[in-house]
């Protein structure tokens, strides 16, 4: 069983709910296959994801979704539980939902479908999935794609 523990930061407008992001995000995990992942998942303003982005990657600016892995290099992943039934700590995915927002009229899609297909790219991230660029000819993002049509029916209210 997956653990997705939602947090709303900076109290942004119009925050899809906590509990329906969670939903989603396992339902992305399950998905991929994907058992007994621990992950964190923010939604945040403009503000925090600035101050994030300066931090992690030294961008005075803010982005849409950053994404910070607990199962990459050599170190093992934090295990939580017995040992039949463990549950790995995946991450965090923070999205921006202003951003976002900019984003879903830039691309002339709905906000919420937008919302969902930064949750899929974080969860993708996580998952060891990674791309050059944002050409939709990259596995990742080609990937993404399926999944936000896939999954199109699930509501984040």
């Amino acid at each position: 069983m997956n653990s997705v523990d939602v947090t709303v930061d900076d109290d942004p407008d119009d925050a899809p709910e906590a509990a329906a992001v969670a939903r989603f995000a396992d339902t992305v995990l399950q998905e991929l296959g994907i058992k007994n992942w621990e992950l964190s998942l923010t939604l945040c303003g403009d503000r925090r994801m600035k101050t994030l982005n300066r931090e992690f990657r030294d961008r005075d600016e803010t982005t849409d979704v950053l994404s910070f892995s607990q199962l990459e290099g050599d170190r093992p992943p934090p295990v939580h539980g017995t040992e039949e039934e463990h549950t790995v700590f995946a991450g965090d995915i923070v999205v921006c939902l202003p951003h976002a927002r900019r984003n879903a009229i830039q691309f002339g899609v709905d906000a919420e479908e937008e919302v969902k297909r930064l949750i899929v790219h974080g969860v993708l991230h996580l998952a060891g999935y990674e791309h050059g660029d944002n050409s939709s000819e990259q596995p990742m993002l080609r990937e993404q794609e399926r999944l936000v049509s896939r999954l199109t029916e699930e509501r984040l209210t």
